[in-house]
């Protein structure tokens, strides 16, 4: 492989304009063809094998309207008095006529008269690209009611789907903030600009490449913006870390197209293994169980791939046409290895005290994941949402005018041929017995007499812990011919999906990427310890959005005026992510360690030079990853919030903590030990070829000789 790596980086940088070039015409081509045949994002929240999903089935095949998108227009006097026909008649009659509308209700009204529900269903999902994420036929059809001088709230599922858009800042703060932070820890303008300009080549075809996806399977709106935030990253972190590699060739005297090739041979063999580790990572999200989840690993998967080869072909291309340019300016004259004394220096001390160090770095992460083990995760509706965004105050107003239950209403779906229209009366009023519920509606039947139907509300909230208990305590209660179903039930059943698949998604993840890491290192030790220690950064990443958003710790910082629960959508997805980015900076670091204990065979002075000359390059890229999630924490979207904050907590102390404290002083203390694996496993596995093999002479041998030296094939006899 490395050879391969080397012949690439060499003939790239060689012929710069021909492979920059190739790139404009492969992203041209991309763009055009994304154009042409590419796809519309598509949501697609049905979910396979959950119970609440059969009766939304059979509500869209017996009844217009029930089971497809619904929309609530809350229409409030704010001087409290009572609402009459005249105003509501006409509101009623305009929101009929809109596209796609089967069905208004007739005005629920409250109380004291001074608030009315309208409710309007659609005879398509809210998933279709019809209405999906479009208010503004809603909008028109209450202005005439907003300018009479009344208060007109929308809510329910379609008004969800537009009230929080993305405003982009993530991307825009990651980009400055990338500049910003490169200048300063490389002192070079132009190599600061160069990571950059790299990841977004790669990002604008990664991007072509998700429209073309869309053309072929439902990706969600969202996934994009989760591939982005990804993929930004990683190319960032790819693009500098051959940058980096390539100015310590520069500063030692090579000439800068061999510095491109010893660049792409070595830290590029790191850029596609932790690129797969990436990649795995995002395979993983299809144990999921949802196929929302598969448009999310799909799509980031592309946008990553894109970003990986963009590194591994532009940034020797740029590198070979600009040459000592990328180098500072009091370096550009120097000969010698570049590297960080203070890095060199903070690796030392770690290595004196190991055993101190490392236990205080792990109490303080375990302190941090320690909220965690509290976490409960529940679908976010719009009472997480900022009251800036007019389906929280749909929601606050109708809890306060009909009571909490009535967001969030439980619909039971009787088959008519299974139980008797008296048997179905019966079930209604014992279930409007119950100490649990607030108000059950009269029963209905289906136009085509199929289904008998009725609602119930709790009296409390959608997200209150006890809603879970209420849907299984109530499925366990009706008869056959019954089902529980609405979008409480069907959040319930996501919560329970996901908190199961979660294991599953987690052990499979980290089961291959503990064999990769075991076949490219050659060691039972250090795959089993990277895994520990990213578990160790995600749990804590856990802990901290748990203490934010469910304890409300800092809350008013992102916005947040109240405790809720942790999005279910979060764990998984954050999950696949962060085992991935994590698994980034232990290559890079291990890589470059493993390359030292193998010219040295000194276990400790290896962790010491090995931090020495990817600390920098580690921390530079953990800091820009930070200010890019950060960004995304700043957007409305609260399930956005708690994903931007979680990566962004995740990183920062993967960065810090994890391979500046734990990984040094491990490794400290098995020394030798790192680098073990039984003869009989190292006869077993796989081998993953990446020494150079014998050549033709075509390069020279100081480089054959240096590469076999880095990356054998087996581990040295007594390692």
């Amino acid at each position: 492989m490395s050879l391969d790596l080397h012949h690439l980086g060499r003939s790239t940088a060689a012929h710069p304009w021909r492979t920059i070039c190739a790139w404009i015409v492969l992203a041209a081509a991309a763009l055009a063809l994304a154009a042409t045949v590419g796809g519309t994002p598509q949501e697609n929240w049905d979910v396979p094998g959950a119970r609440a999903q059969v009766g939304v089935d059979q509500l869209r095949e017996h009844t217009p309207g029930a089971g497809n998108a619904s929309a609530t227009v809350v229409v409030h006097d704010r001087d409290g008095a009572p609402l009459t026909d005249e105003v509501l008649a006409p509101l009623a009659e305009r929101l009929g006529a809109l596209d796609h509308v089967v069905a208004v209700a007739p005005p629920r009204m409250s109380e004291d008269g001074d608030t009315a529900l309208l409710s309007v269903a659609y005879d398509v999902p809210v998933t279709d690209t019809d209405i999906y994420q479009d208010l503004e036929p809603l909008e028109g059809a209450v202005a005439p009611t907003e300018r009479a001088g009344l208060r007109v709230e929308l809510g329910g599922d379609l008004p969800e789907t537009a009230a929080a858009p993305m405003r982009g800042s993530g991307e825009l703060i990651g980009i400055v903030a990338a500049l910003l932070i490169l200048v300063l820890a490389f002192g070079s303008v132009v190599g600061a600009g160069l990571p950059i300009v790299v990841a977004l080549c790669g990002l604008g075809v990664g991007s072509a490449g998700i429209t073309l996806l869309a053309a072929t399977m439902d990706v969600s709106p969202s996934a994009p913006m989760v591939a982005s935030m990804v993929a930004l990253g990683v190319g960032i972190d790819y693009a500098l870390l051959l940058v980096t590699r390539f100015s310590e060739f520069l500063a030692a005297g090579h000439e800068k197209t061999d510095a491109a090739g010893r660049a792409v041979a070595t830290a590029g063999r790191s850029v596609v293994f932790a690129s797969a580790t990436v990649l795995i990572s995002l395979l993983g999200l299809r144990l999921s169980g949802l196929p929302t989840y598969d448009a999310f690993g799909f799509a980031t998967a592309v946008a990553v791939v894109a970003v990986a080869s963009a590194a591994l072909t532009l940034v020797p291309a740029l590198c070979g046409l600009l040459g000592r340019r990328l180098l500072p300016r009091k370096v550009r004259r120097a000969r010698g290895a570049v590297g960080s004394p203070l890095m060199e220096r903070w690796a030392a001390r770690v290595g004196r005290r190991p055993v101190v160090w490392a236990v205080l770095a792990a109490t303080v992460m375990l302190t941090l994941a320690a909220p965690a083990l509290s976490m409960r995760t529940w679908p976010q509706d719009a009472s997480a949402q900022s009251t800036e965004l007019t389906t929280r105050r749909a929601h606050d107003l109708v809890s306060a005018e009909y009571g909490p239950g009535a967001n969030g209403p439980i619909l039971f779906v009787v088959t008519a041929s299974e139980v008797s229209k008296a048997g179905t009366e019966s079930l209604a009023a014992s279930i409007g017995a119950r100490d649990d519920m607030a108000t059950v509606s009269p029963v209905t039947t289906s136009p085509d007499g199929a289904l008998r139907l009725f609602s119930a509300e709790p009296p409390f909230g959608p997200t209150d812990e006890r809603t879970a208990d209420l849907v299984a305590d109530l499925r366990a209660d009706v008869p056959d011919g019954v089902e529980v179903t609405g979008t409480t039930p069907l959040f319930a059943d996501i919560a329970d999906l996901l908190a199961t698949r979660l294991w599953l998604v987690v052990g499979f993840v980290v089961g291959i990427s503990v064999l990769l890491l075991g076949l490219v290192f050659r060691s039972v030790v250090v795959p089993l310890k990277a895994a520990a220690m990213n578990l160790l950064s995600i749990g804590a990443a856990y802990g901290a959005v748990t203490a934010v958003f469910q304890w409300g710790w800092g809350a008013g910082l992102l916005g947040i005026d109240h405790p809720m629960p942790v999005s279910s959508w979060l764990p998984i997805l954050l999950f696949a992510i962060l085992f991935g980015l994590s698994m980034d900076y232990e290559v890079f670091l291990l890589s470059r360690i493993r390359e030292e204990w193998l010219h040295s065979g000194d276990a400790r002075g290896s962790v010491v030079r090995g931090l020495s000359h990817t600390g920098r390059v580690i921390s530079a890229a953990a800091a820009i990853m930070v200010a890019v999630f950060l960004g995304f924490a700043t957007e409305v979207d609260v399930v956005v919030k708690q994903l931007g904050l979680g990566m962004a907590v995740a990183v920062a102390l993967d960065a810090t903590l994890v391979r500046m404290v734990l990984v040094p002083a491990t490794m400290t203390l098995l020394g030798r030990r790192n680098w073990w694996l039984p003869a009989w496993l190292d006869r077993a596995l796989p081998t993953v070829r990446v020494e150079v093999p014998d050549h033709g002479g075509d390069l020279d041998t100081d480089l054959d000789d240096e590469l076999d030296e880095l990356v054998p094939t087996r581990t040295p006899a007594g390692v």
